[in-house]
């Protein structure tokens, strides 16, 4: 298994498809105005569907951007429904992903 959370998450959704998952659910990543990542991961009908997971954050997110340069990181973890969604600051989509890499591996 990859050190790296991009490659850990690229694994992690090809061993979900299975012919049928794929064309319905799936792994999205965007932009956030202020600056920032979004990342939302379907998890119907995989081993995570159901299970509990409580809300996490670390630092604050802020609207200005010369303020995170000088605060530093954030991100924001939860799962909606049977989604993982996460927001997180322009830096740190790797450690938003690293959240969702550390609940599925403790699954």
């Amino acid at each position: 298994m990859s050190d790296d959370n991009f490659s850990w998450l690229a694994q992690w959704y090809l061993t979900q498809c299975d012919d049928d998952w794929e064309h319905s659910y799936g792994v999205k990543i965007d932009t956030l105005d202020n600056p920032g990542w979004t990342l939302k991961i379907d998890l119907t009908d995989t081993a995570l569907d159901g299970q509990a997971f409580e809300r996490v954050m670390h630092g604050e997110p802020s609207g200005d951007l010369e303020e995170w340069r000088r605060t530093g990181s954030w991100w924001v973890a939860s799962v909606q429904g049977s989604a993982f969604e996460a927001s997180c600051g322009p830096l740190d989509l790797s450690a938003a992903i690293g959240v969702f890499r550390r609940w599925a591996e403790q699954i």
